[in-house]
């Protein structure tokens, strides 16, 4: 439970009511919080402790809303606009943020607007599941011949609970999203944050899981941080986290001179020397996928449907097996024919076609029943079990976007290492507009990522897959636009207060 959060939403909303002293009110506040402290630290503390804590949040609550009062109604200066938060009435919730849909993918599009075109080879305007830029040479200055790919993953928000697991499917996913961009993970970092009343235990079990995945892999985990969530201003047992991955590969021979300056992801056209990126399909290409039994999301909802059989089919590396192989084979080196790896993650097929397709310009067109062969037979029949569309969430598979010349390479080297992989679409020309669309039963459909990802646990369901009753999804993204604008002015005017 958020402490503060809840001592300054009950101090706005006792400013609206009547009859009533400041003193008064400000006591209900801090017995509500007592009572709330106690329940959680039942037995390990005492009520004047509790009440002590209660006033000491209260009363740093309303020194910081004060501060915030005064400057909005003038009476403190705030050139720079650090002291006053950025509002658009529109939750993470309601917005989707984080559920894998348009929502999210929205979201990001605008993180990128804010961030803006850098001088890296690709930077989070292509959507591409890490970030690359280019090492330079210390002595010379010049081109060192490397690339240095970064990338972080947050640990699936269920899985608090269930440490181990969370810290081995967080760990994957970050060496995932470095193998994708064509480059050889080399570290990991973890960062863990575990609110104030979690078992110390939590920790330690989290990094085994981090630690199993590097020990299978050979990717030493390197340094990290550990912190309390909110500190002593939040109470419960909540834990959350990343994993960081840093990769390396060499900038080949062909097209290196397109990235150079700030012409950032376009210069790449999709495979810059040994790294390939989502803009690279092209019309004409083919689309392979590996067989996938999830990670993250299939053990969540394997764990919350009780089908605890189905989490043992997610802990394998398969997956980096697969992208090692063709790492070392040289099959996604500049010029060698493939033109974008990636997982299937965000918001499952459904979300990455249509993210693939929207940077690329180009429509991606899949075979249903070949996609379905492809997913793991437990997987799939507790996900039919319980209503859940595969196509919607993570699998933990790989997408190939390669040309037709290069895909029986691909396949021999991937199965090579023992794991399957199948033509299951093409890639062709946008025509009136990018996109992508399903073959089922022989009929093409559209195809595209619902408002969130497919409902995968029993809360899922219930919060649903569309926008929220009573929102109106283009006027949130007005509200987010106007937001995003402002927080572009925020970090210009404190940027050129740093450069004076």
């Amino acid at each position: 439970m958020d402490l503060e959060g809840f001592a300054k939403r009950r101090l706005r909303e006792a400013e609206g009511r009547r009859g009533e002293g400041r003193e008064e009110r400000e006591r209900e506040i801090v017995a509500e919080m007592c009572s709330r402290i106690l329940e959680v630290k039942r037995g390990r503390t005492t009520r004047e402790k509790a009440e002590e804590i209660a006033r000491a949040v209260l009363e740093e609550a309303k020194t910081t809303l004060d501060l915030v009062e005064e400057v909005e109604r003038g009476g403190r200066k705030d050139e720079l606009g650090i002291f006053t938060e950025l509002k658009t009435g529109v939750r993470m919730g309601e917005f989707g943020v984080g559920s894998r849909g348009s929502g999210d993918f929205y979201a990001h599009e605008k993180i990128a607007a804010i961030i803006g075109r850098t001088s890296a080879v690709v930077d989070s305007s292509s959507l591409s599941d890490s970030g690359v830029v280019r090492l330079s040479d210390s002595e010379g200055g010049g081109d060192s011949g490397k690339f240095v790919v970064v990338t972080v993953d947050g640990m699936h928000s269920r899985l608090s609970d269930f440490p181990f697991l969370a810290g081995f499917h967080v760990a994957r996913a970050a060496l995932r999203d470095v193998y994708v961009m064509g480059a050889t993970p080399v570290a990991l970092l973890s960062d863990i944050h575990l609110a104030d009343d979690g078992d110390v235990a939590k920790i330690f079990d989290h990094i085994a899981g981090i630690s199993a995945v590097s020990d299978a892999t050979g990717v030493p985990l390197v340094t990290g941080s550990t912190l309390r969530i909110g500190g002593d201003v939040v109470i419960g047992e909540r834990m959350t986290g990343c994993v960081g991955a840093v990769g390396v590969a060499a900038t080949g021979a062909e097209g290196t001179e397109g990235a150079e300056g700030t012409e950032g992801a376009e210069g790449t056209e999709g495979a810059e020397g040994g790294v390939v990126s989502r803009e690279g399909a092209r019309a004409g290409d083919v689309i392979l996928m590996s067989e996938g039994a999830g990670g993250g999301t299939i053990s969540t909802a394997a764990l919350y449907f009780g089908e605890l059989e189905v989490v043992k089919e997610t802990l394998n590396i398969k997956f980096l097996r697969a992208c090692k192989a063709l790492v070392e084979a040289g099959t996604v080196r500049g010029g060698a024919g493939v033109h974008v790896l990636t997982d299937v993650t965000n918001g499952g097929v459904r979300g990455d076609a249509n993210e693939i397709a929207k940077v690329a310009g180009v429509k991606l067109v899949f075979f249903e029943e070949r996609l379905r062969g492809l997913v793991n037979e437990k997987v799939l029949g507790m996900l039919a079990r319980h209503g859940i569309d595969y196509l919607g969430v993570s699998l933990d598979a790989l997408l190939v976007i390669c040309t037709e010349g290069v895909a029986e390479e691909v396949k021999q080297v991937v199965g090579g290492v023992g794991v399957r992989i199948e033509e299951v679409g093409r890639v062709e020309a946008a025509g009136e507009g990018s996109g992508a669309e399903i073959v089922v039963g022989g009929v093409r459909r559209e195809f595209v990522p619902k408002f969130r990802e497919s409902a995968y646990t029993p809360v899922k369901k219930a919060v649903g897959e569309s926008v929220s009753a009573g929102r109106d999804f283009e006027a949130m993204k007005r509200k987010v636009d106007r937001a995003v604008e402002a927080a572009i002015h925020k970090r210009d005017r404190v940027r050129r207060m740093l450069i004076i």
